[in-house]
């Protein structure tokens, strides 16, 4: 199928208004630091697990340590289809800016907690806050961004949550400076959060309104249609099983590495972080040109494009877990990395072929919800078979094992025509 029957080309005129490509990627820009702190904020945590623990005596377990990981998740998963609904209702500029302001007001918070109760208390709230961002974010973007440039956008959005989990990667050796430490960093993200939310609402606008759009539809009414939608379950069940994979590297990986190969806390850290994510930008960028070119060529572009990042992780993980030096887990975790940028790039773009967008944000929130809660309970899971000594080559095995399951599922959704048509 030739371009001309996939999606429209841009600028493109929606109701009254034009949406110019300075304005469209003026958004992208905007929230890329956004996407930074989002993720910083998070991996913060994995990377200066050590010093927490050992400063927060009554953590004492591997196992609490996962509930700590999982309070944020399950909260988060909960409240992410009430962020979603919420941008598809009200201003999603108010929506992003908001968010961005408490959580970072948490995020300076966390850094003066004393006991494991007030810890978990402080993630749980932290998963409120950030529940609202994403899916308003990805909704926002490809608003802007309504044909061949959608999946480039997301791409790049996604590059910045790769860097916040970069830069978090270091904070293990903050955490390890005697005149710094991990209180520090989290009070010094928390005030730059604060700051940046100020321009951020002011410069950051909604799409032109088109007159045309259907009317919002209430909760149970959007949950009803979603829900009645074959893709979206099916897209649902893609971004939630390799996502268990997924959350397990990103929070378990340095403690994984530290003591796999006896390394200090900031170089685990390191180690576990700076390559995969860096894997993880080319990876989006790669995947978003890949996958805006492969559109001309056919509307399932991007559904091919995202099961080709996919099979990337079988032999990917299957490393990971049987590494015997360090060098071999690194490739192996920048296959995972690069993989996970075809992946991630490409989830929403995929929404908008099966979902309008009146309910893309809900659409998405539900995506989270479903995926974190799982990746929740895996952190805890993880954190518990280790307690027990299970071998990290059969929990990997299992990974990859779910991850040919997911390329199988992504094949099997359809784009609606209407949806292709027109963004």
């Amino acid at each position: 199928m030739t371009e001309h029957l996939g999606e429209a080309d841009s600028p493109r005129r929606e109701g009254d208004g034009t949406i110019s490509q300075r304005t469209a990627w003026l958004v992208v820009v905007l929230l890329v630091p956004v996407a930074v702190l989002n993720y910083l904020d998070r991996q913060m945590l994995a990377a200066m697990n050590y010093s927490m623990m050992h400063d927060i005596p009554d953590i004492a377990t591997r196992a609490n340590w996962g509930i700590v990981l999982g309070a944020f998740k399950w909260v988060y998963a909960v409240l992410s289809p009430v962020g979603g609904y919420l941008a598809d209702r009200l201003s999603r500029r108010h929506v992003i800016a908001g968010s961005l302001f408490v959580w970072s007001a948490v995020t300076w918070a966390t850094g003066h907690v004393t006991t494991f109760e007030q810890l978990v208390a402080a993630r749980a709230l932290m998963g409120i806050s950030e529940a609202f961002y994403i899916p308003a974010a990805l909704a926002l973007i490809t608003d802007f961004h309504l044909g061949p440039t959608r999946s480039r956008a997301v791409g790049i959005h996604q590059m910045g949550i790769y860097g916040g989990i970069i830069l978090g990667g270091f904070s293990g050796y903050v955490a390890d400076h005697p005149d710094l430490g991990w209180r520090f960093a989290f009070s010094l993200c928390g005030i730059i959060g604060l700051v940046y939310a100020v321009p951020l609402f002011a410069l950051l606008r909604n799409p032109p309104r088109s007159t045309t759009a259907a009317t919002n539809p209430s909760p149970r009414a959007a949950l009803g249609e979603l829900l009645r939608n074959i893709g979206f379950i099916l897209l649902v069940l893609y971004f939630t099983l390799p996502a268990i994979a997924g959350w397990v590297v990103k929070d378990w990986m340095p403690a994984i590495l530290n003591e796999k190969f006896n390394l200090g806390q900031g170089r685990a850290g390191v180690s576990a972080v700076l390559y995969v994510q860096i894997a993880s930008l080319a990876g989006a960028g790669l995947g978003g040109w890949l996958a805006d070119r492969w559109m001309r060529r056919t509307v399932r572009g991007r559904i091919y494009t995202s099961a080709l990042g996919m099979t990337f992780f079988l032999p990917a993980l299957f490393g990971v877990g049987d590494a015997a030096t360090l060098g071999v887990a690194v490739a192996c975790l920048m296959l995972f990395g690069l993989g996970w940028g075809f992946f991630d790039c490409n989830n929403m773009p995929i929404l908008c072929q099966i979902v309008r967008p009146e309910l893309r944000a809900t659409g998405y929130g539900i995506m989270n919800l479903v995926s974190i809660s799982c990746g929740g309970f895996a952190d805890w899971g993880f954190g518990a078979l280790r307690d027990r000594h299970v071998p990290l080559g059969v929990i990997f095995g299992a990974f990859a094992a779910v991850a040919l399951l997911s390329v199988f599922i992504v094949l099997c959704i359809r784009p609606r025509e209407d949806l292709v048509q027109k963004p």
